[in-house]
């Protein structure tokens, strides 16, 4: 989870994975609440960046310590209880069949998602008008390019030259490129 300012939400996010989740990492990005507290209160594995690294900064470092602890599936989560922890199940289902090697979690599959959900319409147009771009560039039929829900397989997370990636949100899009052109498959679901 890459935390930053999360100590309202920590704890509802926590509780709402599912049993099959084994290991739950914090990393919190120099957060000024309650974030590092509320970590240790849930017991979860917690590291804090001495300062603030960024979005993709942030996840880099989930990603490398997944890895380092075992990780044969990572589901970045967003503390933020922004997306719902209870889809982490079928997410790693879908990577866990073989058919998948990355599921990104759409709020715009089904499209009343994203709407309902009461995303301005600003960026929901933004979010269209760029994934339909990316989609052309990548050779891709993705609804969204955009979302902070995605799960990968360990292998993806250790072939793609992540340190390479923006420190920034870009860093999403980055990856999906680097996966893209590395031909690994890309699934979704609704969110």
């Amino acid at each position: 989870m890459p935390a930053y300012n999360a100590a309202e939400t920590l704890a509802k996010t926590v509780k709402e994975l599912p049993d099959i989740v084994d290991d739950i990492i914090v990393v919190d990005d120099c957060s000024r609440d309650g974030t590092r507290q509320e970590a240790q209160k849930l017991k979860v594995f917690y590291h804090r960046h001495r300062k603030n690294k960024g979005y993709g900064g942030n996840q880099k470092t989930c990603y490398r310590l997944a890895l380092k602890r075992g990780a044969g599936i990572v589901v970045m989560v967003h503390p933020d209880y922004q997306y719902s922890p209870r889809l982490v199940t079928a997410m790693v289902a879908m990577l866990a069949s073989g058919h998948y090697d990355i599921i990104l979690a759409s709020r715009i599959l089904g499209d009343q998602n994203a709407r309902a959900g009461k995303m301005p319409i600003w960026r929901y147009a933004a979010n269209r008008f760029l994934t339909l771009t990316q989609n052309l560039l990548l050779k891709q039929k993705l609804s969204e390019f955009h979302t902070g829900y995605r799960a990968y397989t360990s292998e993806v997370l250790k072939s793609l030259p992540l340190h390479l990636g923006s420190d920034d949100f870009v860093f999403d899009n980055e990856l999906l490129a680097q996966a893209s052109d590395a031909k690994f498959r890309i699934g979704e679901i609704s969110c």
